[in-house]
This record gives structure tokens, sequence and C-alpha cells, in this order.
């Protein structure tokens, strides 16, 4: 397996490349890059399946973001048909142009589903809360409690319905629910309140140093405050010295508060994730993505990322050097096997010992 931190890298480096370009050639590289991951990533056995197939999402989004587009905007020579002018919002010339647009957009939001579909195959959500920062350790605990909470849910529910079942009840109108949603809902909240009365017991959120805390909090309003202070006199006064120089403060404030607070809470961690070249592989296969996709480096034309069908449809341009950094969004898939094959060729070697032996 890859480290989180490498897969959590990944993932910003695709949602950058999708984000920035609406080309077709590159939005279509990107989402064989995200099928070849997604087909060659290990599965974890508890990963929870999406409601959705990436092919049954793709197909409904880029129909809807097509048909939406091209019933709303305006924009594009080539008219296809055109719709009575009586019709609210809709009414007017439709284009191929805005056909083309909306279904590029659908085509970046299948990319966005594709790629949170193959962390969810990767890594679980505990492993996520687990790289929260000290200083958030609260709302991590609260936030894996209410994960936890839902597939238990939905189990005591499947439960109160096969009861209720079994007691001859039927659902045919919306007051037949109420025998389903009524001991569900007091199930749920005799668990919250079990709950709640065991991490008190614990000391679940006590403030040991209410002073130190307070300077904390008083560290945090200030860091903010100058941060959106040189924010707003680079905006609307145009001081960029003052403004970087008091963002910068607020920033420092903002992460020697969280590092502060980061201290005073205990962690105690039971399994180390080791960190490998493979992973630094990933996670430099990411940087070079979004500095290709964001930065202006040097020898690079950035002008194919740009792309629009309006105001007249033409082909898209393609620069290799981009398509060919675009690559390195396989770079799991490809490192993940081989890591996949060693732990193979391991428990073989294991086996074949015992059997010696």
């Amino acid at each position: 397996m890859l480290h989180p931190l490498a897969w959590l890298g990944w993932l910003v480096a695709a949602l950058v490349a999708l984000s920035v370009t609406r080309n077709p050639l590159y939005l279509c590289l990107i989402l064989l890059c995200l099928a070849l991951v997604k087909a060659g990533v290990r599965t974890r056995n508890e990963a929870q399946p999406m409601p959705l197939s990436l092919l049954r999402f793709g197909l409904i989004v880029t129909t809807t973001a097509t048909l939406f587009n091209a019933a709303i905007a305006r924009a594009g020579t080539t008219t296809l048909f055109t719709l009575p002018a009586f019709l609210p919002v809709i009414g007017g010339a439709v284009t191929l142009e805005a056909f083309i647009f909306g279904a590029l957009n659908g085509l970046a939001l299948t990319g966005f589903y594709a790629a949170f579909m193959v962390m969810n195959t990767a890594l679980s959500v505990r492993t996520l809360i687990r790289f929260i920062p000290r200083a958030f350790t609260p709302v991590a605990v609260v936030v894996s409690i209410a994960v936890a909470f839902v597939p238990t849910t939905l189990q005591q529910f499947r439960q109160i319905r096969e009861a209720q079942a079994i007691r001859g009840h039927r659902i045919r109108k919306l007051r037949d629910w109420a025998p389903l949603l009524m001991p569900l809902l007091i199930s749920g909240l005799e668990r919250a309140l079990q709950l709640a009365e065991a991490m008190t017991a614990r000391g679940f959120a006590a403030n040991r140093n209410q002073a130190q805390g307070q300077s904390t909090q008083i560290a945090l309003v200030v860091g903010l405050a100058a941060l959106l202070g040189g924010w707003l006199l680079r905006l609307a006064w145009q001081l960029d010295a003052l403004g970087m120089a008091l963002m910068i403060v607020g920033a420092g404030a903002l992460l020697g508060a969280l590092i502060v607070t980061g201290r005073r809470v205990p962690r105690t961690s039971y399994r180390v994730e080791p960190w490998t070249w493979r992973d630094g592989g990933v996670l430099g296969g990411a940087a070079l993505v979004i500095g290709i996709f964001l930065l202006q480096l040097p020898g690079i034309d950035r002008s194919s990322l740009f792309y629009a069908p309006y105001p007249t449809l033409q082909s898209p341009a393609f620069a290799p050097l981009i398509g060919f950094a675009t690559l390195a969004l396989t770079l799991p898939a490809i490192l993940q096997e081989g890591r996949q094959s060693q732990t193979v060729q391991t428990a073989v070697i294991k086996q074949e010992r015992r059997s010696g032996q």
C-alpha cells in the first residue's frame, strides 16, 4: 500500500489538472490515467461501494451538463435549432458550441468522481482522519464517530425493517414509515447518550490549562485578522509590500497557535505508516502535474490548456510535453503493482520455507 500522504498529493494533482483545463484532449488523457489507476489499485476489504458506477455517473452527468448548458448559454455561431421565444430562460437559439462546452464540463465532473472513487478504493476514512493535525483532534474524533455511526445506523434500519416485516408491516403510504423511523431515532439517541457519557468520563476535550487556551485563541484571532487585513491591503489599496508582510505575520501567528495547541494534545500511534521511494515517486509525479498545470515554467507553452469552443468551434491544440507530464498520474498504478508483486513474492518465499521445515 502507498502512503496516505502520497495518495493525498495524487488527489490534489488530479483535481488541479481537471480544474485548470477544458481541452478535450487533456481531459480524455486525464480520464484515461484515472481509469488505469482505478484498475491497478488494490481494493481494500472494507471499501464502501460507490452509489453509482463510473460509466453510469459519466453518462448521467455529461448528458445533464450538455443539455443544461445548451439550454442556458446563448454564445456560439453554429445554430442547431431555435426554441420558441415565449419559453422563459431557455427560449432562443441553441448552438453547437454550447453543446460542446457542456459536454466538456461533464467530462471534468466525471474526472472528479473518478478521482474520489480511487481514493475510496485505496484509503479508508479512518486512515485520512489519523493525519489530521493534533490541534484539530476533537474535530477528528467527532468526524470519526459520525463516519462510524453511518454503517451502524444502516444496519439498525435493516434490522428494524426485517422485524416489522415479520410482524406483517407493509409500507404503502407515508404514515407507514413511522414504525420504522421512530425506533431508529430512539436507538440512535440512546447510542449517542451512552457515547457522550463514556467520552465525558474519559475527559474528552477537557481544558487542562485555561490561561494557555485563551492565549492560543487570541493568537488565532489576531492571525486571522492580520491575514484578512493583508489580503484587503493588496486587493483594495494596491499596497503589495505591506499587505504581503501582514499576511506573512498572520500566517505565522496561525501556524504557531496550531503548533502550540497540537503539542498540548497527546496522541498515541499504534501503526506507523512507512515512507518508501515509491511514495516519493508518486508525490514527485503529483508535484510535476501541479507545476505543469499551474505554473508558467520556461519552455512550456500553456496556451493549449485554455480551450473554449466559443465563438466558433475549432480543433483543440495539444502540447506533447504537457501530455507526457500528465501521464505521471498513472504512477500509483505502476508503483502499486510493483509493490503487490513484491508482496506476493515474499508470501511465496515464506510459504516455501514453511513447507521445507
